[in-house]
């Protein structure tokens, strides 16, 4: 599996975090986030993420802001991309069993380190379940 990661200067230390994860899993990740904590414009760090997403060069992407609303909204415009922002367990799983969201995207200010790796575990482990779930994805994209 491979993962594209990005982030903005509110959610550096919850990156690092979920490379070290990721790297503990055997999980190949680019990473296209800042590794600092001085102010950046997070859409040039959300763009690539979803660009590789859209683009299948990754399984999946992960997207860390403040408020995670920021970075969602910005991997939304890309089409192929269904960014879903997450801030406990259940929505993390419905996103992916329901909505078979590509991008998991974390609101650093407002979860816990701890909550925020128990999702992406939980994103990365939950398959899509298809079914009546499939027609409503494929209503959702604009031409």
């Amino acid at each position: 599996m491979k993962i594209a990661i990005g982030n903005d200067h509110a959610g550096t230390e919850y990156k690092l975090a979920v490379v070290g994860l990721l790297k503990s899993m055997n999980i190949d990740i680019i990473n296209h986030g800042t590794d600092s904590t001085d102010s950046v414009d997070y859409p040039d760090f959300i763009h690539p993420v979803a660009n590789d997403v859209a683009n299948g060069s990754v399984d999946f992407g992960i997207i860390i802001c403040g408020s995670g609303n920021g970075a969602s909204m910005t991997a939304n415009k890309h089409q192929k991309i269904r960014a879903a922002l997450c801030w406990n367990k259940e929505i993390t799983e419905l996103a992916r069993s329901h909505n078979d969201a590509n991008i998991l995207s974390l609101p650093a200010r407002f979860i816990s380190l701890h909550q925020a790796l128990d999702m992406v575990k939980i994103f990365l482990n939950t398959p899509f379940e298809g079914g009546r779930h499939e027609r409503r994805i494929e209503k959702i994209a604009c031409s």
